[in-house]
């Protein structure tokens, strides 16, 4: 074999693994956003042909984005009877707004004084305007336009480490707001908060800031939990204990 030949055939394997790679990651995006829109809903239990079958994926693709989705929790093998999709539960709403709590107040601190006013109010009207009528789309929607509200305050706090760690959580937020909201219908409601938020940042009013994010979140908390409750139950889906009442 030549040395042409070689490096053709090397070129090839390299643009077959490049394309499987690729396509792996498009199944595990595609299904991913089927998970954490609760359009597959928590606890469900899925198998590969079903999948394929629903996604039109090959079978190499759809095993590189399950072994993706089972390394990153959401969904667990369950030997001979294919998967099972992470559950969501009244500890995981504990956990994720204890952080929120502690950190979307020190952000909007921090970027007080710093924001671009015409950015959030352009951010602000998008959690409100006029969505899709499918409710799922209409989740997506307020979700992404939410998450950059917040986002972009987070970024204006100047703090890169701050603003990765609310990213994460915030995609984590998705899966909540749309099993709370989105399997009953219904739309969250934000009030005047982020109106307050935008006048306070823009003042440079960290204090007023600090106290208006504190209140949004532990309020979003209260709505989020009452309605993830009542999905469950409407979907007969047991409710794991929240730390505070494991006793």
């Amino acid at each position: 074999m030549t040395d042409e030949v070689r490096n053709r055939s090397a070129a090839a394997s390299r643009a077959t693994l490049h394309d499987m790679a690729l396509k792996g990651d498009q199944a595990y995006d595609l299904i991913r956003r089927e998970i954490v829109s609760c359009r597959i809903l928590p606890g469900a239990r899925v198998t590969e042909p079903e999948l394929t079958d629903r996604f039109g994926l090959g079978k190499a693709s759809l095993r590189i984005a399950l072994q993706r989705l089972t390394q990153g929790g959401l969904i667990a093998s369950i030997p001979r009877h294919g998967y099972r999709v992470a559950p969501v539960t009244a500890k995981d709403v504990d956990e994720i707004f204890t952080l929120r709590v502690a950190l979307e107040p020190l952000a909007a601190r921090e970027a007080a004084g710093r924001v671009n006013r015409g950015q959030l109010e352009r951010l602000e009207r998008a959690c409100r305007g006029q969505m899709p009528a499918e409710v799922g789309n209409q989740i997506d929607f307020f979700m992404e336009a939410n998450r950059s509200f917040h986002m972009a305050i987070a970024a204006a706090s100047g703090n890169e480490r701050l603003h990765r760690t609310l990213s994460g959580l915030m995609d984590e937020m998705t899966r909540l707001v749309a099993l709370g909201f989105g399997v009953q219908g219904v739309r969250p409601n934000i009030e005047n908060d982020h109106e307050l938020l935008i006048e306070h940042l823009s003042a440079g009013d960290a204090d007023a800031a600090e106290r208006v994010a504190r209140r949004h979140v532990e309020t979003f908390r209260d709505m989020t939990m009452e309605k993830v409750v009542a999905s469950l139950k409407l979907a007969d889906a047991p409710l794991a204990p929240s730390a505070a009442s494991e006793g």
